[in-house]
């Protein structure tokens, strides 16, 4: 799986200065990324719109912070809609 969102990049968006928790970080990367993939069946990568990348760095956010175990997606929802691609 190629990363829409460096590990770089989520530690400047969550205000991460140490590396203590970059395997959480990266974990939570590939989880938002895994469930951003799923809502608009396509494979993300560094090239992705921007309003996906976004969408992946906020359920990353929500996660670390609020320790959002299930990441629910009605808070990216009005980003990602415009990429879903209908499923018949």
């Amino acid at each position: 799986m190629t990363a829409a969102v460096t590990l770089a990049e989520a530690r400047l968006f969550l205000r991460v200065e140490h590396d203590a928790e970059d395997g959480l970080i990266q974990t939570l990367i590939e989880a938002a990324q895994a469930r951003i993939e799923a809502e608009t069946s396509q494979v993300l990568d560094a090239a992705s719109p921007a309003p996906l990348r976004l969408a992946v760095l906020m359920l990353v956010l929500r996660a670390y912070e609020r320790g959002e175990r299930d990441m629910p997606i009605r808070p990216v929802e009005a980003w990602i809609a415009p990429y879903r691609q209908v499923r018949l």
